[in-house]
């Protein structure tokens, strides 16, 4: 009866550990698509705060704005952005 009792009591370890690398996974993808999405206005960004705390007085902000395009199943293969 002790025996059963701790078999259970082991199988249930590696679980919370499971649980947090799923976690940190989901968290890693999240942040890998905001970077894809807003990556070079945010490069922009911190350059320009880079530049006015080195002491730069004519700092501007290139950032551009993203468009979100709506696709349908007409419309979906087909690849309108600019670059």
């Amino acid at each position: 009866m002790m025996n059963k009792m701790n078999s259970m009591i082991r199988s249930e370890k590696g679980q919370g550990m499971t649980e947090y690398i799923i976690i940190v996974a989901l968290i890693a993808i999240a942040a890998i698509g905001t970077i894809t999405i807003f990556g070079n206005n945010l490069r922009n960004l911190f350059s320009a705060s880079a530049n006015a705390l080195a002491g730069n007085e004519n700092v501007s902000n290139k950032g551009t704005q993203s468009t979100v395009k709506r696709k349908n199943l007409s419309n979906f293969g087909n690849n309108t952005e600019k670059k």
